[in-house]
C-alpha cells in the first residue's frame, strides 16, 4: 500500500471536506482518505496495483478541487 500527500484548497469547509472523502472513497482502491481542515492536507493510502496516484489526482481535479 502507498501514501500520497496533497493539498487541496477547497478542503477547509466540512461540505467540501465530504464531498472529497465522498469521491475518493468511491474510487477501486483507495483504502483511507484524512483531511486536515487547518492547512487543507489531504493524505490517501492506496493500492498502487488498482490506482495510480495521478488518476486520483486527476478526479479531484475534474470534481473542480485544486492541487496546490
Amino acid at each position: 500500500m502507498k501514501e500520497i500527500t496533497m493539498l487541496i484548497k477547497e478542503a477547509n469547509s466540512e461540505m467540501d471536506i465530504q464531498e472529497i472523502e465522498y469521491v475518493l472513497n468511491d474510487l477501486g482502491g483507495v483504502e483511507r482518505v484524512l483531511i486536515d481542515p487547518d492547512d487543507g492536507e489531504l493524505k490517501i493510502e492506496y493500492n498502487d496495483q488498482q490506482i495510480s496516484k495521478e488518476r486520483i489526482a486527476i478526479t479531484l481535479q475534474q470534481h473542480d478541487f485544486h492541487i496546490m
